[in-house]
């Protein structure tokens, strides 16, 4: 009697603890399922404005792994983000390339630009790196507003729009669904990097660079490895960018949108994932809660950043470091 007491509580234990291990995901594909549903009653407005949340949730995403896993101040990553757009931009417009097909090739031009300024220049220590991308980003931004093939300042226009199985993405719940799957993936992709062991290796070389070499990680190809996943999540972001606003000019791609999205990563806590979540939300979120203020708002918003960092130092949901 005894002993099967003590069986069945082993049994109940063994499925609680089992449930508990499940329970994340269950909840995470019911957010999901509840989020997809929102086309169904909301407004245009909102979902405009969500689906601007879900685009920079996968551009801070891509920032964070830069920046939060692996210690990497990036002060140019709209430059990025310019790439996947014009890419996609020039093949479709100029070409007339099936907009699926530019993606790969987006990603592919981004890691190269990320190699070719992370290569020579993640050998480096201390602040060269932000220098340098600070750099890359206005060369990116003044190459596209002088070259003919990017349209110049004009911008480039007459982007074709993807279609998904026959059907056209023109509308704006099109692109709220896309912009959330896209950022399901962005989260999913980084909880797998911080959880492998190269996600390891890159909190031992953001800890110290020192110890982490002297256990055998090749510091240089750990950093470039962040660098280079980083650009190719800001190479996708654009590639969708461009489709969905079918335009895009140089003036899109400026250094204060590299440090808007460097502000929703430190906003949100560096390094976690639901913090740099909640941070990306914020970033979108706050200026539209205080539209109805007017021209005041940016300064309300200024106010409420700067009484968060008082108060909440390392971002909203910091990460615990031991």
């Amino acid at each position: 009697m005894e002993n099967r007491l003590i069986q069945s509580l082993n049994d109940i234990g063994k499925k609680a603890e089992a449930f508990v291990r499940i329970y994340p995901k269950i909840l995470s594909i019911l957010t999901l399922i509840a989020l997809s549903t929102v086309p169904m009653v909301a407004s245009n407005y909102v979902l405009e404005v969500l689906a601007n949340t879900w685009f920079y949730v996968v551009l801070c995403l891509g920032l964070n792994i830069v920046v939060g896993f692996a210690g990497l101040l990036d002060l140019g990553y709209a430059a990025f983000f310019a790439v996947g757009a014009y890419t996609t931009g020039i093949l479709t417009s100029h070409f007339h390339v099936n907009f699926w097909l530019t993606i790969p090739v987006a990603m592919c031009c981004s890691a190269l630009a990320g190699i070719v300024i992370g290569g020579p220049t993640l050998r480096l220590r201390s602040d060269y790196l932000a220098i340098v991308t600070l750099g890359f980003g206005e060369i990116v931004r003044i190459a596209a507003r002088n070259l003919r093939i990017t349209g110049g300042a004009s911008g480039l226009i007459g982007i074709d729009r993807p279609r998904l199985f026959g059907l056209e993405l023109n509308q704006i719940h099109h692109y709220y669904l896309v912009f959330l799957v896209l950022a399901a993936l962005a989260i999913l992709a980084s909880v797998r990097l911080h959880r492998s062991r190269l996600g390891r290796a890159w909190q031992y070389v953001r800890e110290d660079e020192d110890a982490a070499e002297a256990m055998g990680i090749n510091r240089v190809a750990v950093k470039l490895s962040a660098y280079v996943i980083g650009a190719v999540f800001a190479g996708i972001a654009g590639c969708f960018f461009a489709a969905k606003m079918t335009a895009i000019s140089p003036e899109t791609f400026t250094f204060s949108q590299s440090i808007l999205i460097l502000l929703g990563v430190v906003l949100g806590g560096m390094g976690k994932i639901p913090g740099v979540v909640c941070g990306a939300a914020v970033l979108v979120l706050f200026p539209e809660i205080f539209r109805g203020i007017g021209p005041m708002r940016l300064l309300v918003f200024g106010v409420v950043m700067l009484l968060i960092m008082l108060y909440r130092p390392q971002g909203i949901w910091p990460e615990k470091r031991s």
